[in-house]
């Protein structure tokens, strides 16, 4: 055998090897195994996970867990202890994100323990400091599970039956961003998501009315019970309708004072959802502790798409907007980060980008952790946040902080080693319709920057519709008369480059070229004559124009445009004359002996289908409202390039 077909056949055998051995590799899905150790009601759980999949550039990976111990309990240490209240056996679960790394987290099967021993004398040990949470193991990804933790309290001095709302999926997106796959419950809650509507039996002279899936009416008291929270249920579950498209409701009996509990909710993130990663969604929770009364609580609990499970981000609120109404928005940004080292941090810089659309005198701090307070003007020894700006950035400063270390040891709450800030600025007087990015630079005491993604603003094309009139000027033709109203289609507002599609209903009356043919005639009787033969056309037409341009905005009064244009007539009158006459003999001066006139008319629909090229450009208000301008036509056609003056107002 030759050896160039040797070489082929290796090489070929090579490629196939090679493609087998990726194409295995990649489709392995990562597992990770819960093991244990049972002592009476203790148990302690370990988790073997497999090896992480380094992010070349950033922090060191590393996994974070949350524990579900079948009996409504959780926990979200890496190797928690639980101790157990009842015998019986409990399925546990376990999930593991990984943080840094390039994979999809490690699935986990469920392992079921059984406990056979428990004390008489054991008591649960209250751990919540408020009486409604939302809370959730990770981040949202498109097509991964996220749980959501609904913590609730009675913190009544009596046994209450109450209800729990679940809204999710927000109205502004057009995808889904969740499907509810799984509800956990461990204390009897039933689901009555069917029925759609809340209210009390109270019967008070203040009442208000809440309509049910069913077209029911139901009559809803609203009974000041407790000033610290809020008492028009009906109005608080209308307004999360106008938010989410789709929501649970659990339904819950004989909760003991101080009791707490946990349900979990798996949601899976549609692969549809939000695509732009800085987006920030939310879902929403109401707790109705005692369904006698209307009060309540809201809780929202807003979340960040990512790509990767990566604790330091920006985000923003700001991923699409509408740029008509958007003068009356605030932007509201969160700068999320997570300090990895072996030690605590004592000062935490944040170099963030201040796009020039926004206004920095208007910049607010909301919320921020660790909670400090604001720094004064002064130095200070105690914990406070201080804020000062660059020309085109804010730099928080978290000063005299104590942040723990993710690998620090004896931090077994990775939660405890995370930080945020949340800021809300306005948009300066004067912005132009283009897309924002802003990003942050992180930097843990004297340690090189972290640098986030892109928080990116953007927004919606929005529509203009513009009213135009004009006159239009055909130099080549005879007697021409020719004006139009119309319409035109383009995005709202825009900075600099858009489309423009217009609707031009012209009416066109104009006059073909007279054409005389001169002949002579020799008649039967042998005489010689001259005769003139005059044809002439007028027309009257409705014509439609239909440009479709590509414009550029040079400033807030300049606009330039280029684009094509079809003509067609709807409606053409034509009105033709023909005149002959004839003299006597053959010389120019001799007398006209007969005249014979004749006159036609016809008309057509749909005809003379026109192309051309224009250009064109405006004066006045080039992006909204009134503005003048000349297009030039250059039609495909002889005699029919003309001059088009117009005034345009944009809305």
């Amino acid at each position: 055998m030759p050896k160039s077909l040797l070489f082929s056949l290796f090489f070929l055998l090579s490629i196939f090897g090679f493609s087998q051995q990726t194409i295995e590799t990649d489709t392995l899905t990562r597992t990770a195994t819960i093991n244990y150790n049972t002592q009476g009601n203790s148990v302690e759980f370990k988790p073997e996970t497999p090896e992480l999949i380094q992010i070349a550039g950033a922090p060191k990976a590393f996994y974070t867990y949350h524990w579900e111990f079948g009996d409504g309990k959780y926990s979200k240490e890496k190797e928690p202890k639980h101790i157990y209240k009842d015998k019986g056996e409990y399925e546990v679960k376990l999930w593991a994100t990984n943080n840094y790394d390039n994979g999809k987290p490690p699935t986990t099967r469920p392992k079921k323990i059984a406990v056979t021993n428990v004390p008489e004398d054991y008591q649960d040990v209250a751990s919540m400091d408020e009486d409604f949470t939302l809370k959730r193991n990770r981040e949202p990804v498109p097509d991964q599970e996220m749980v959501t933790i609904v913590s609730y309290k009675n913190t009544k001095e009596y046994i209450t039956n109450g209800k729990l709302y679940l809204f999710y999926n927000e109205l502004k997106y057009k995808n889904d961003n969740f499907e509810l796959i799984e509800t956990r419950t461990h204390h009897n809650e039933k689901d009555i998501s069917d029925t759609g509507f809340a209210y009390t039996h109270n019967i008070d002279d203040d009442r208000t009315y809440l309509a049910s899936l069913n077209n029911d009416i139901i009559e809803s008291s609203i009974t000041l019970q407790d000033s610290t929270e809020k008492m028009n249920l009906p109005l608080s579950i209308q307004e999360s309708q106008s938010i989410y498209k789709n929501w649970s409701l659990l339904e819950f009996d004989n909760m003991q004072p101080n009791e707490e509990r946990n349900i979990f909710f798996s949601l899976k993130t549609t692969p549809e959802m939000v695509k732009d990663t800085s987006a920030i969604i939310s879902v929403r929770g109401i707790y109705v502790p005692d369904s006698n009364y209307d009060n309540h609580n809201v809780k929202d609990m807003e979340m960040e798409i990512v790509t990767s499970h990566d604790p330091n981000k920006m985000s923003s609120n700001g991923t699409f907007m509408n740029y008509r109404f958007v003068r009356f928005k605030t932007l509201k940004y969160k700068i999320k980060f997570q300090n990895n080292g072996e030690g605590p941090a004592r000062t935490i810089r944040l170099e963030t980008d201040i796009p020039e659309m926004l206004d920095k005198s208007t910049l607010e701090v909301t919320d921020m952790y660790p909670k400090c307070d604001i720094c004064p003007k002064r130095e200070v020894l105690y914990s406070c946040l201080d804020t000062t700006f660059t020309e085109k950035q804010a730099i928080f400063t978290f000063k005299n902080i104590y942040l723990p270390g993710s690998e620090q040891k004896n931090v077994k709450e990775y939660d405890s080693t995370k930080g945020f800030v949340k800021y809300k600025i306005k948009f300066a007087k004067d912005f132009h319709k283009k897309k924002t990015k802003s990003r942050t630079a992180i930097i843990f005491d004297k340690n090189e920057p972290i640098i986030t993604n892109y928080s990116t603003t953007r927004f919606l094309p929005g529509i203009s519709i513009g009213v135009k009139t004009g006159y239009n000027s055909f130099s080549d033709l005879n007697n021409s008369d020719s004006y139009f109203i119309g319409a035109t289609v383009s995005p709202y507002k825009s900075y600099r480059w858009y489309w423009q599609v217009e609707l031009m209903n012209n009416f066109h009356s104009y006059d073909s070229d007279i054409n005389v043919l001169e002949e002579i005639i020799d008649d039967a009787q042998g005489f010689r004559f001259r005769q003139l033969t005059t044809t002439s056309s007028s027309y009257e037409n409705i014509d439609w124009d239909i440009p479709i341009l590509l414009k550029y905005n040079v400033n807030n009064f300049v606009g330039l445009g280029v684009g094509l244009q079809n003509t067609i007539s709807i409606s053409e009158k034509r009105e033709n004359a023909v005149l002959i006459e004839q003299f006597e003999g053959v010389f120019p001066d001799a007398p006209v002996i007969n005249t014979i006139s004749d006159n036609t008319s016809e008309s057509n629909s749909f005809t003379n289908l026109r192309t051309g090229l224009l250009f064109e450009a405006t004066a006045g208000f080039s992006r909204i409202g009134p503005s003048l301008g000349a297009r030039y036509i250059l039609n495909f056609e002889d005699n029919f390039n003309y001059w088009q003056f117009f005034a345009i107002w944009k809305f």
